[in-house]
């Protein structure tokens, strides 16, 4: 017998979906120039599989997020992950 909480799911489903699509671009990613390339695309495709997850537009994040990016003080980057981002779009400065 076993004895789960009623929360726990029996699938892993969450996490497939979640890496599917870099299982479907994987051939597309063959020719990303070179490694640092690569690891470009990898935190990109972090940023957007984390607004997905948190439920924001991925492409309204990164538009405003490059606007801002040239002007923001480099020592507060972190304000502009996406958890920061959207707690700052739901509760704008007075």
């Amino acid at each position: 017998m076993i004895i789960s909480p009623a929360w726990a799911r029996l699938d892993n489903n969450v996490a497939e979906r979640a890496v599917r699509p870099l299982a479907i671009g994987r051939k597309n990613w063959l020719f990303v120039g070179n490694k640092k390339g690569g690891e470009a695309a990898g935190v990109v495709l972090s940023l957007v599989q984390t607004c997905r997850a948190m439920g924001i537009n991925p492409r309204e994040y990164i538009e405003d997020v490059m606007r801002r990016l040239m002007s923001h003080n480099a020592q507060k980057l972190q304000e502009l992950l996406p958890d920061f981002w959207l707690k700052a779009k739901e509760c704008p400065a007075a």
